[in-house]
């Protein structure tokens, strides 16, 4: 056994969750439901105020951290990493080296593996607007609004759409500058 519950248990979403720690060094991890939900097997592991339960499972030598969910029949495996307010459910499956993190949701049967990058980051531009980024074969890709492109395209139609010094254009500047530093490929 790698981990063993710290007698602490929260209630939200109406479903139990309770604190694990790690036996070898004392670590405090995140909360799940049952143990169904972390294997005892590898590194995988849930730390911070991530949530793990339903039939959820988190394997291999994954990571689920920040303020994660992942619930329903969802699967984390290999050396994925799901972070942020990023939330796994349904059937969904997360793996190899892939990471899902801000706020993005990955839901259904979708499945993201390999080196994939998910990121959501909500909040830019007008209180309706989320805007999406992921690694794709040809480089990153961002949705935001109407607005589908690649990250130079997206760069080039904010300098178009706003003005020097404008609030939103250097919120969007900034944002895409992000997206690059946590997309870019290793």
């Amino acid at each position: 056994m790698k981990y063993e519950f710290t007698g602490k248990v929260e209630v939200r979403f109406g479903i139990s969750f309770r604190q694990i720690r790690r036996l070898i060094d004392g670590l405090i991890g995140g909360w799940i439901e049952n143990e169904k939900n972390l294997s005892q097997d590898g590194n995988a592991w849930v730390y911070g105020n991530a949530r793990v339960y339903g039939n959820a499972r988190v394997s291999g030598n994954a990571w689920v951290y920040g303020n994660a969910r992942v619930y329903g029949n969802a699967r984390v495996s290999g050396d994925a990493r799901v972070y942020g307010n990023a939330q796994v459910s349904g059937d969904a499956q997360v793996s190899g080296d892939a990471q899902v993190s801000g706020d993005a949701w990955v839901s259904g049967d979708a499945r993201v593996y390999g080196n994939a990058a998910i990121c959501m980051f909500s909040g830019f531009g007008s209180a309706n607007r989320t805007t999406t980024a992921y690694r794709a074969k040809a480089g990153i890709e961002i949705t935001c609004g109407c607005f589908h492109g690649s990250l130079a395209e997206f760069r080039a139609q904010v300098e178009r759409t706003y003005g020097e010094g404008h609030k939103h254009r250097l919120m969007y500047l900034g944002m895409a500058d992000m997206i690059e530093v946590r997309l870019a490929d290793d």
